[in-house]
């Protein structure tokens, strides 16, 4: 008898198990809100003090758009700890939630002062809920189980519904409303993504419900007592800076906080390569991961201009007016989920083909390649801004035909990079090397926020120039990793071998 329930509970969404109906709506609205309120994130922060924003340089707004982008990445590291080690994943999305929803709350209320404090919850909140989610989803199945990819793919269909979702929702109310009532649908949206959760956390069956790793009482007392120390900290810092007794430069802090997540990311990278008794053809797969991350920072530097520079594009030099009707401009951004969700399935059939033909491109190439097509959108900016400085509105084509290039990159490139740490990492460092790739987000984003703070959007001469130089750098790191994963795809070979 409870076997035949478990086996309908099992399949009760589309031959899923039904725990994943519970997380890809919970994380469809937490993706509405994230995106909905990171599309107006360098819009809101540039506006002028009568159109309601804050009125901040764009090197200042921009690098910390950097800054917020790359913690929340950071962020799911601890979030993931907490999650393994102390309060489980379930806990760890109910709680990630409502502090979420809190920071979106707290960014609705009109005034310039709790800004960063919105901003500060809606990293630690996203921080505890993103990775454990995501980690959550593979825990419904077994090792054996066929499912699990198909099932990963539906769940980041959920994301992509929510982007649109959110770029749609809080574009609108801020061209038409104002910016706090979009950051308040952002509130209402994860609203309903908890009530969601709640109502069917039955449906997880148990996943997640408590800690992976059991600690002794006095590990979980050392562990509190560090995390409230860093909360501490944190109101600390927030407070001294909101009372001017702590002055950040947002630019130079975020310069640094580069320099010090590339450190920590070549260090631990380092420690597991020369410390951690590998074989020679681990150290071989360790090489070919290391193009990889490479790879990964440098495509994330450029695809995230699309919420700081290609925005302000949007925003001052696109010609928005349809048959009199005025595009919200973070509606240029809703053709990045799109273009997934109609692609998705062309990408996958074509790895699959390739396989059967015996043809499969490496880990490297294909990253190289996602890369250099991810550039080819910017030499496609680099004619827009032409026109720009021509004294002319660019066409939106120009937007929509580099965010589709941009998605043809990061298919290429994200999952494929997200497959190489599972397959070329030591087996006994998986864990901890998915924690290091995640610092190439971080690192990616804040070197995009540095990138488009040399966007003047009040110098429509230097643009062209710009965009020229994101894409030659993006081209070129491309072209190297290229020539590189032509050699790096026989390590690659060697290490597959040894695990089958």
């Amino acid at each position: 008898m409870n076997q035949t329930v478990d086996t309908a509970l099992n399949e009760g969404f589309f031959g899923h198990p039904k725990g994943l109906q519970t997380l890809f709506l919970t994380e469809m609205w937490e993706r509405m809100s994230y995106y909905g309120m990171r599309g107006l994130l360098v819009l809101f922060m540039t506006a002028a003090l009568q159109e309601g924003g804050l009125a901040l340089t764009t090197a200042t707004a921009t690098a910390i758009y950097g800054l917020y982008t790359a913690s929340v990445y950071f962020m799911g590291l601890p979030g993931g700890w907490i999650a393994d080690r102390l309060i489980g994943g379930q806990r760890a999305i109910w709680y990630g939630g409502i502090i979420i929803m809190s920071g979106h709350i707290v960014l609705a209320i009109p005034s310039h002062d709790t800004f960063f404090i919105g901003l500060i919850l809606v990293v630690l909140g996203t921080g505890l809920l993103k990775p454990n989610i995501g980690a959550v989803v593979g825990q419904l199945y077994s090792r054996e189980d066929q499912r699990r990819d198909s099932g990963y793919a539906i769940y980041y269909m959920g994301i992509n519904v929510g982007s649109v979702i959110g770029y749609t929702v809080c574009g609108w109310l801020a061209q038409n409303a104002g910016w706090h009532y979009a950051f308040g649908a952002a509130a209402i949206g994860m609203a309903f993504g908890l009530v969601h959760f709640r109502m069917t956390t039955d449906n997880l069956q148990g996943v997640s419900a408590e800690p992976a790793v059991h600690m002794s009482p006095e590990g979980e007392r050392r562990s509190w007592m560090i995390i409230m120390a860093f909360l501490v900290g944190v109101v600390l810092v927030t407070a001294m800076t909101m009372t001017g007794a702590l002055i950040i430069d947002a630019p130079s802090v975020a310069q640094k906080t580069a320099v010090l997540f590339t450190a920590v990311f070549f260090i631990y990278f380092g420690v597991v390569y020369f410390r951690g008794n590998l074989n020679q053809t681990e150290k071989k797969g360790m090489w070919a991961l290391m193009l990889v991350c490479v790879a990964s920072a440098c495509f994330w530097s450029g695809f995230e201009q699309a919420g700081s520079s290609l925005n302000l594009f949007a925003r001052d030099y696109t010609n928005r007016v349809i048959g009199g009707w005025e595009v919200p401009i973070i509606w240029f951004q809703n053709a990045n989920p799109i273009f997934i969700i109609l692609l998705t399935p062309f990408f996958a059939a074509l790895w699959v083909n390739l396989g059967l033909r015996m043809a499969s491109p490496s880990y490297g190439i294909k990253c190289a390649v996602g890369l250099m097509i991810m550039s080819t959108g910017f030499i496609v900016m680099v004619f827009a801004a032409q026109v720009a400085a021509g004294g002319m509105q660019a066409a939106p084509f120009f937007l929509i035909l580099t965010y589709f290039l941009h998605t043809v990159g990061e298919l290429c490139l994200s999952p494929i990079a997200l497959s190489a740490v599972s397959k070329l990492s030591p087996q006994r460092f998986i864990g901890q090397m998915m924690g290091v790739f995640v610092l190439t987000y971080s690192i990616g984003n804040i070197i995009a926020g540095l990138l488009a703070g040399n966007f003047d959007p009040s110098n429509v001469a230097q643009m062209p120039n710009l965009f020229k130089q994101i894409a030659t750098f993006t081209f070129g790191i491309g072209a190297v990793v290229l020539l590189v994963a032509l050699v790096s795809r026989n390590w690659e070979a060697e290490v597959e071998h040894a695990k089958d």
